[in-house]
């Protein structure tokens, strides 16, 4: 294939949770393919970080703090994207919020609409502002949703995440239903344990890992930039006739 379909030279792509882990990994790489990259998360010290390094690749780069379970916060977002750049190419749907591990004898409402807020109503509300700019501007577009394989297997003590992981798996397929007419392709990544700080208590446990491992035909656990060569690959015309796909990134550990 021609390394000129991975290029994303002249896009603009907005990643949200882009401070550390996946999504950082994901900025620094659509960077490196050509791309202006806007990151946001909560907390703008580090995300002002992740813009340096992208402009160090002379790149243009934009942080913005915006919580992804705050409707005000994502009006503003879109709103700096516009002003600052003009148009958004490809959205990367990657925040996540995940605060407690409980049973469903002990979930409290206030964790569970945290997640449910932050990881279906951000992504979808996000999806539907980005789609609107791309409708505008007339030239399509990309919308990659980073799910998980709690999607699609149960993990104990991660309920309502899993819960808030399959609904993304089928938002996918729903936007990309809805959306493909406008030329703007919705897929989806489902990641078995990466080696983030948001997933340190699973990698971190010894015992845990002992066993994970031993039914994983690669033996490791994945890396942040793993799953970036991944969205690169959906974000770009590489996979120009690929829409509301969902390509599950987990080594083998669920065959």
């Amino acid at each position: 294939m021609d390394a000129s379909y991975l290029s994303l030279e002249g896009k603009v792509a907005l990643i949200t949770g882009g401070s550390r882990g996946i999504g950082r990994s994901i900025a620094l790489q659509f960077a490196d393919a050509g791309a202006d990259v806007i990151v946001s998360s909560r907390k703008l010290p580090d995300l002002e970080k992740v813009a340096e390094e992208i402009k160090k690749k002379g790149r243009r780069s934009l942080a913005v703090s915006a919580h992804n379970a705050k409707m005000e916060d994502l009006k503003n977002l879109m709103a700096r994207v516009k002003e600052e750049f003009g148009r958004l190419d490809i959205l990367v749907n990657n925040a996540v919020a995940n605060p407690v591990m409980a049973d469903v004898l002990h979930m409290e409402e206030a964790p569970f609409d945290m997640i449910m807020n932050a990881n279906i109503k951000g992504y979808y509300f996000l999806s539907q502002a980005a789609a609107r700019m791309m409708v505008e501007q007339g030239t399509g577009g990309a919308i990659v949703n980073v799910a998980s394989v709690g999607g699609i297997y149960v993990t104990v003590g991660l309920g309502p995440y899993c819960i808030s992981k399959a609904a993304i798996i089928m938002m996918t397929r729903c936007l990309a239903a809805e959306l493909g007419s406008h030329k703007i392709r919705v897929n989806c990544i489902a990641p078995g344990i990466v080696q983030t700080k948001f997933s340190e208590a699973l990698w971190s446990n010894e015992k845990l890992m002992s066993e994970y491992l031993k039914k994983m035909p690669l033996g490791k656990i994945g890396q942040p930039e793993e799953i970036a060569r991944t969205a690169l690959y959906l974000a770009s015309e590489a996979s120009s006739f690929m829409t509301g796909s969902t390509l599950i990134i987990d080594g083998g550990a669920n065959l």
